[in-house]
């Protein structure tokens, strides 16, 4: 039995986020587990605001796959070549 990858996608709602939530999309694959946390409704769950600090997420969008926050989100955007590289999409 395979386990999941857990890529989990923390975004804004906004129109720099939108393509990144679909770029996710469209490269995960059936051994990718992917979560959207939407920051922007205020309703920001304890999970949520847990791993924004837990990662210490300081710019949106990011993405972190199996517990560790890409290197990209740090610095500038996510890329389809960053979510491969972390193996998102690989079986």
């Amino acid at each position: 039995m395979t386990t999941k990858r857990r890529v989990e996608v923390f975004t804004a709602g906004c129109t720099v986020c939108e393509p990144i939530v679909e770029l996710v999309k469209k490269v995960a694959c059936p051994s990718c587990e992917v979560i959207i946390y939407d920051l922007r409704e205020g309703r920001i769950t304890n999970e949520c605001s847990n791993k924004v600090n837990l990662y210490g997420i300081t710019r949106l969008p990011s993405v972190a796959v199996n517990d560790n926050l890409l290197d990209c989100c740090k610095v500038g955007p996510v890329s389809e070549s960053d979510l491969r590289a972390a193996g998102v999409g690989t079986v």
